[in-house]
């Protein structure tokens, strides 16, 4: 199911998280051997039943082409599975039949399975991202002073540092890892509610079960059955969505760093990687291209489960059906795009003289504000921005320095004398090292709240 399988799947479905048919067989498996355990507990069959339904609970014991086609029939695959587990209990076991989707519907296996692949997906997606989240705040450190271009509308404007790129970048993953986290440990829940959402053949046992069956398999016991109410799925996909996000608007600043043009990062090169069919020249950042190539994806899957989400009466006609594909397919290319994110952030090469010299390509002329402030006081705010303004036309049209520019200009000159602004002044604020504000702080933030990051996912 999904886009692991066929040809792409090396570059979308990278990661750990499996939705293959196969794990789909084997979470609605796990799910209704977990509830014949929770029946047994609840004491509605014999002993030993939950033991005999789990021993026999393999999705290698069973042929996924009876389960498809019989699927057309039902509307999707679990009459038919339960059948077919029946049919599998050893004769000595055959009072374990009375524990097997005791009180269940098809829906409360499905949703259930659902929650199985999602917790698991989160566990592997939480794993790469913790090694992005590494290696972010490995260069938010070592690069804390690095001054480059901070770049507002594709243009550059004034000095940052690649450490505060970095903590960006950081602060973005941790805070999408928490979520998820959230999602983890209070949103994936059982479903389980019977035909229509009471339990009614469980009697008055009904709820008991129900907490059984959610402590059988780690998940949580919502209040009462969800199967109209769809907001877990649009938490769990705008979580996913979210990681998509955060690790999209890191593939993107890579590949505009990467340009040849301004090439003040590099992914680490591998033979055969980033190659071209038609140039033998060129080294692409694969990474980071696939990364995006996930992330674009997302969107349009969490505006399908969205939709999805209105679904009528106590069990909806087609727009739970809508939801299987999507969820799956989110799941696996958000792993994908951490597993590729993994790779790429603790290797990525960095270019701090080129940083450099792509900053100081403009002859001063990101340092422009800081100028205009070391003027305001003698001028006024917007008189200084006009004469600033009017030397950074002259030095973009005759090719000079920001300096020059300013002092050539019998006007601009005098004014600067009047001002008792002088030379030396000028060229100590068009050192970018001067005009780095609260850079410092910043990253010393990002990385403090990522240290509590890491405490907090290890509790």
């Amino acid at each position: 199911m999904g886009v692991a399988d066929g040809l792409f799947g090396a570059l979308f479905a990278r990661g750990a998280a499996d939705t293959s048919d196969r794990a789909w067989l084997q979470a609605m498996l796990d799910t209704e051997a977990a509830l014949a355990r929770a029946v047994e507990r609840a004491g509605l069959a014999p002993a030993g039943s939950g033991a005999a339904v789990t021993a026999i609970a393999h999705a290698e014991s069973f042929s996924n082409e009876p389960l498809r086609l019989a699927a057309t029939a039902t509307g999707n695959p679990v009459p038919a599975l339960v059948k077919a587990l029946t049919q599998l209990l050893p004769e000595a076991a055959t009072p374990a039949a009375d524990a097997i989707h005791r009180g269940a519907t098809s829906q409360d296996i499905i949703d259930t399975a659902a929650m199985l692949l999602a917790h698991r997906s989160l566990d592997a997606i939480q794993s790469d991202l913790a090694v992005a989240a590494t290696g972010c705040a490995a260069h938010a450190g070592t690069h804390a002073d690095t001054v480059m271009s901070g770049r507002t509308l594709l243009q550059q404007a004034v000095p940052v540092t690649f450490g505060l790129v970095a903590a960006g970048w950081l602060t973005a993953i941790d805070e999408a890892r928490l979520e998820l986290h959230r999602i983890k440990t209070t949103k994936l829940a059982v479903q389980f509610g019977g035909a229509a959402g009471t339990l009614a053949s469980l009697g008055d046992a009904g709820p008991a079960v129900a907490a059984l069956f959610g402590e059988e398999l780690g998940l949580a016991v919502p209040v009462l059955p969800w199967h109209t109410d769809r907001l877990r799925i649009i938490e769990l996909a705008a979580s996913l969505a979210g990681v998509c996000a955060a690790l999209g608007k890191i593939a993107r600043d890579v590949t505009l760093l990467a340009q040849t043009e301004v090439a003040e990062v590099h992914e680490a090169a591998e033979a055969g990687r980033g190659g071209s069919s038609a140039m033998p020249h060129k080294q692409n950042p694969v990474a980071a291209i696939v990364i995006l190539g996930c992330a674009k994806q997302a969107p349009g899957l969490l505006a399908t489960l969205a939709a999805a989400a209105e679904q009528e009466h106590q069990r909806a006609a087609g727009a739970w059906h809508s939801e299987w594909h999507p969820l799956s397919d989110l799941l696996v290319l958000t792993s994908s795009a951490a597993a590729w994110s993994a790779d790429l952030l603790p290797t990525l090469q960095i270019d701090p003289v080129r940083m450099r010299a792509n900053l100081e390509s403009t002859h001063g002329l990101a340092m422009t504000e800081n100028i205009a402030t070391l003027l305001t006081p003698a001028l006024g705010r917007l008189a200084a921005h006009d004469l600033v303004a009017r030397a950074s036309a002259r030095a973009k049209q005759t090719g000079v320095t920001l300096t020059d520019a300013l002092l050539s200009n019998t006007d601009s000159a005098a004014r600067l004398a009047e001002a008792d602004i002088t030379r030396p002044q000028i060229e100590s604020a068009l050192r970018p090292e001067s005009y780095l504000g609260a850079t410092g702080e910043f990253i010393r933030r990002a990385l403090a709240a990522h240290a509590d990051c890491e405490s907090s996912l290890a509790r």
